[in-house]
């Protein structure tokens, strides 16, 4: 069987709800182009475009696709640019092996190293609330499995994220640039370090948008130095396993003073995060919390 004929037999079993993953393709057919999107109108229209024009699995497919309406339906995506963001990422690329099954769930799911990979619905709410445009310049603190910072790729080319625990910085690089070989060009958008993200990363700023994925009882300082005037940073704030998701607004006033104002993307709902650990020399010391 060559290629095109198990694409098309792929796709025929998916759709008809096969159990089982097929092996995974080796690399993505056709170049990226920032101006294509998939279909969002049915899951069999979807499934076929991201075969032939990424060569991804179409059991993945098929759960990545129901997974996103339920996201549209819980209006955690607003907009066609998030849509294809979300749509576009194979979730699945950056879960462990023993999570492969539950890619696609609502559910945070262990990564190792005692962090997690965020569930897809809050990584969609976030990143649709930090509104990234293409040629923004965006921070990521919190690295964790790469998932977060592979969707903002498809927003924007302009990528940058710190990861405080080493071996876990350095495997989601291995994974970056394993993936980048396979064809996933979007990906060369991403510079990643390994850092305390308290500090943020100075000599890359200012930046236009910051999307912070540990949770902090405080806005960093050094994060709202490096946000542009205009700029957006999404943050979880509170206490431990108490908190709330920001939106906050960095705004210069008339009188030429710089305000800074906050919103609750949920409403006041709690959401717990992992903690936003210090660095002390190469060792982890505690969080960051006053």
């Amino acid at each position: 069987m060559n290629r095109r004929e198990f694409l098309a037999a792929s796709s025929a079993v998916a759709l008809a709800g096969v159990a089982a993953p097929f092996p995974a393709l080796a690399d993505v057919p056709k170049p990226y182009d920032w101006n294509a999107y998939p279909p969002m109108n049915t899951r069999e229209n979807y499934i076929a475009w991201m075969v032939e024009n990424r060569g991804e699995d179409p059991y993945y497919l098929g759960q990545h696709w129901d997974r996103y309406v339920v996201l549209v339906a819980n209006r955690d995506l607003l907009d066609d640019r998030n849509k294809r963001a979300f749509l576009l990422v194979p979730r699945e690329e950056f879960v462990l092996e023993r999570n492969l099954s539950r890619a696609y769930e609502h559910a945070f799911l262990d990564i190792g190293y005692g962090v997690t990979i965020s569930g897809p619905h809050l990584v969609g709410r976030m990143t649709t609330s930090l509104d990234v445009q293409f040629g923004e310049k965006v921070l990521e603190i919190g690295t964790g499995s790469g998932y977060q910072s592979a969707y903002l790729s498809n927003l924007t080319d302009k990528v940058w994220t710190i990861e405080i625990i080493a071996p876990l910085a350095a495997r989601t690089r291995s994974v970056y640039d394993g993936l980048i070989a396979r064809g996933y060009n979007e990906y060369t958008a991403i510079s990643s370090k390994q850092a305390d993200g308290y500090y943020g990363w100075e000599e890359a700023g200012p930046f236009d948008k910051i999307i912070v994925t540990c949770g902090i009882d405080h806005i960093p300082p050094p994060l709202l130095q490096q946000l542009r005037v205009g700029g957006t940073i999404v943050i979880p704030v509170g206490p431990p396993g108490a908190h709330h998701v920001l939106k906050v607004l960095k705004e210069q006033a008339a009188d030429g003073s710089i305000r800074v104002s906050r919103t609750d993307i949920y409403d006041g709902r709690i959401v717990p995060f992992v903690p936003f650990t210090k660095l002390e020399g190469d060792q982890i010391v505690g969080d960051h919390n006053n």
